[in-house]
C-alpha cells in the first residue's frame, strides 16, 4: 500500500504586482517559469497581499484625513492617527485596544488586528503606504479560478489567504480569507472512526489547513514568493467560501 503524498511548491519568478496587474497571467507566468502545468484539482494559493495591489487597495496616508475618533484612539494606542483612520474605515466593530495594537471585527467578519492593514513590502516609501484587504477576497478568487480556466482549460481551486493571529495562541499562521472550487469547511460529523464509532462533532477547516501549509512555502520577509500550488488533494467542490469558515456571532462564546 503507498503512502498518501502532497505537493507544495512555491512558485519562483514572480513579479512585483502593480495596480491594474492581471492575476491570471502572473499566476500562468509563474507556473511556466517554474516548468510546470496546472493540472485538475490544483488549488493555487495566493497571498493576500498581491491581490490587494492588483486590486489597487493600497492608500498613501499623507492623503488620510483623521476623524475625531481616529485621533482619540490613536492616542490610546501610539499608533498614527492616518492608520488608525483607515482602520476604522474597515472595521464593523473595535472588540479590543491595547498600545499598539486595535483588534476588530472587519466589515468581512474576520476577527483580527488592526483591520488586516499591512505596511510591509507595500511600496518604496515605507510608511508612507499601508495596503488593505481586497474588498471581496472571495469574488477575487472565484473571478480568477474563472480567469485560469479559461486560459489553461483545468478545473483548480483558488484560496487567498493572510497571516492571522489567534486569540489563544502565539504567532500568527496562514489563514484563508478567499475561497473558490474547494470545501472550506469539511463536516465529518457521522463518518466512523477506526473503531467504527461515528464521528459527532468533527468539522475540518480545510481551506485554512491548506492556507497554513501554503504559508511555510511563502515565507513571511523577503522570499518573494507569494504565489503556492498545492497538488495531491482529493476534494469535490461544494460552492463554499471563506465566510463558511466565520463562527455566527451567536455561537461565539467568547465576545
Amino acid at each position: 500500500m503507498k503512502g498518501r503524498s502532497l505537493s507544495v511548491t512555491a512558485l519562483p519568478g514572480v513579479p512585483i504586482v502593480a495596480p491594474g496587474d492581471d492575476l491570471c497571467r502572473v499566476v500562468i507566468d509563474a507556473v511556466d517559469a517554474a516548468e510546470m502545468v496546472l493540472q485538475n484539482g490544483d488549488v493555487v494559493v495566493l497571498a493576500q497581499k498581491i491581490v490587494s495591489k492588483a486590486e489597487g487597495r493600497g492608500v498613501m496616508l499623507a492623503d488620510v484625513t483623521p476623524s475625531p475618533a481616529a485621533f482619540k484612539l490613536a492616542a490610546t494606542t501610539g499608533k498614527d492617527p492616518r492608520l488608525v483612520e483607515l482602520i476604522l474605515s474597515e472595521t464593523d466593530e473595535v472588540v479590543r485596544v491595547r498600545p499598539n495594537l486595535i483588534i476588530v471585527r472587519h466589515r468581512l467578519g474576520l476577527v483580527l488586528a488592526n483591520a488586516g492593514i499591512d505596511q510591509s513590502n507595500v511600496g518604496a516609501e515605507e510608511g508612507a503606504q499601508a495596503l488593505l484587504l481586497p474588498v471581496d477576497p472571495d469574488a477575487s478568487a472565484a473571478q480568477l479560478r474563472a480567469a485560469l480556466h479559461e486560459a489553461t482549460g483545468r478545473t483548480v481551486a483558488v484560496l487567498i489567504i493572510d497571516s492571522l493571529g489567534r486569540a489563544w495562541r502565539m504567532g500568527t499562521t496562514g489563514t484563508a480569507i478567499g475561497v473558490a472550487g474547494l470545501p472550506a469547511l469539511l463536516d465529518l460529523r457521522g463518518q466512523p472512526d477506526l473503531n467504527g464509532r461515528k464521528l459527532e462533532s468533527s468539522e475540518l477547516g480545510l481551506a485554512d489547513e491548506i492556507a497554513a501549509a501554503a504559508s511555510l512555502m511563502m515565507g513571511q520577509a523577503a522570499e518573494g514568493t507569494p504565489i503556492v500550488v498545492v497538488r495531491g488533494l482529493e476534494y469535490t467542490a461544494d460552492g463554499s467560501t471563506a465566510r463558511t469558515l466565520l463562527r455566527p456571532r451567536e455561537m461565539d462564546l467568547f465576545p
